[in-house]
């Protein structure tokens, strides 16, 4: 049975140091949510904090809708993986995926039933003899993963669990992390510094920065409409271009810059005069003239497969990144070139300046 989990209004300070303030937010039970930020922005306390390590200073955990206040980890529907995975070394895969189910009094032949069980639900049948040390890195933490569904907890915290994989095998196993929740049903939530990881395999997103929660989204919504300018800097990449407001109408605004005016979508807190920034993602310029012009000294175009990326610079010395398709490489500008791009005004969002 999975839980639904809630924040209201959580904080934390260690001594002097403040490391979470008054964060809220629900996840819904059976949900996969990720917790996105960079390092030290308290996604790990607010983890712990979850599973019983951690008291908060103030608000409260609910998990199930039950006050979680003063319960220990062994007492909460809980269960966590953390980075290093902490198998067993010198206890074969089945006792480490059942070592939680022997200090709960289960015997040995249910045990290693169960272990069983889950290692089919892993795809690593028939590898319960096997000593963690023959395993590579992935099955690893299929292994980790069973371990901690053995136990059979409503929610299931992960904290940066693919961190010590190489590429292809994390982008391997977030598809199978994804799956298996599907399959489980039990509530994720996984704590992550990596953008595309939390893009590509949340329902929802939690982007945090400084101990305060930024914005709470699903993927798509995040991209494609940041709240606040860390959200449109750190989900993905993006170009930044600063000036003033001038209008606003219709739901866009005008923004006059350095570049002359541009114009994107409106955020709701925007007034005439104020500074803002207009922010366009890269896949969203177009080599040539348009509405919205940035010229800008071409300084390399890198070559990525499916796109190249155009790297310049503005007047201002600002940064420009373009992506051009592969199918478009003619139309690429060369290293050294000045060139011009354009974007339709829907794809930009203009955001109040912090």
């Amino acid at each position: 049975m999975s839980h639904s989990v809630e924040l209201d209004g959580i904080g934390m300070t260690f001594g002097t140091t403040r490391a979470v303030s008054d964060v809220s937010f629900t996840v819904q039970a059976g949900e996969f949510f990720s917790i996105l930020g960079p390092s030290g922005c308290g996604k790990t306390t607010i983890l712990r904090m979850i599973a019983g390590f951690l008291e908060p200073t103030e608000g409260r955990v609910l998990i199930g809708g039950r006050d979680m206040r003063g319960l220990g980890p062994n007492q909460r529907p809980t269960a966590m993986i953390f980075q290093s995975l902490a198998l067993f070394p010198l206890m074969p895969v089945w006792e480490n995926i059942a070592f939680g189910l022997e200090a709960r009094g289960m015997g040995r032949t249910d045990r290693r039933r169960r272990a069983d069980d889950l290692l089919r639900l892993i795809a690593l049948e028939g590898y319960g003899d096997r000593m963690p040390g023959e395993l590579s890195g992935g099955q690893r933490q299929r292994v980790a993963i069973a371990r901690a569904l053995a136990v059979e907890p409503g929610v299931l915290l992960l904290d940066e669990p693919l961190s010590a994989l190489d590429l292809k095998l994390r982008q391997h196993m977030r598809a199978e992390l994804r799956d298996l929740q599907k399959r489980t049903g039990v509530t994720f939530i996984y704590i992550t510094h990596d953008q595309s990881e939390a893009l590509a395999m949340s329902d929802r997103v939690a982007v945090m920065s400084n101990g305060l929660l930024q914005q709470t989204a699903t993927p798509r919504a995040l991209y494609d409409n940041p709240a606040t300018p860390f959200v449109a800097r750190f989900v993905g990449e993006t170009n930044a271009i600063g000036g003033r407001i001038s209008a606003i109408g219709d739901g866009m605004a005008r923004v006059d810059t350095a570049m002359g005016p541009l114009h994107g979508r409106a955020d709701r807190h925007l007034a005439i005069g104020q500074g803002a920034t207009l922010y366009v993602r890269p896949e969203a310029l177009v080599p040539g003239a348009g509405r919205n012009v940035l010229s800008a000294q071409v300084e390399r175009v890198d070559f990525e497969g499916a796109f190249a990326m155009v790297h310049g610079r503005f007047a201002n010395g600002a940064a420009l990144a373009a992506a051009v398709p592969s199918t478009r490489l003619a139309e690429a500008p060369a290293p050294g070139s000045r060139a011009s791009f354009s974007f339709a005004p829907e794809h930009a969002v203009v955001l109040a300046d912090a």
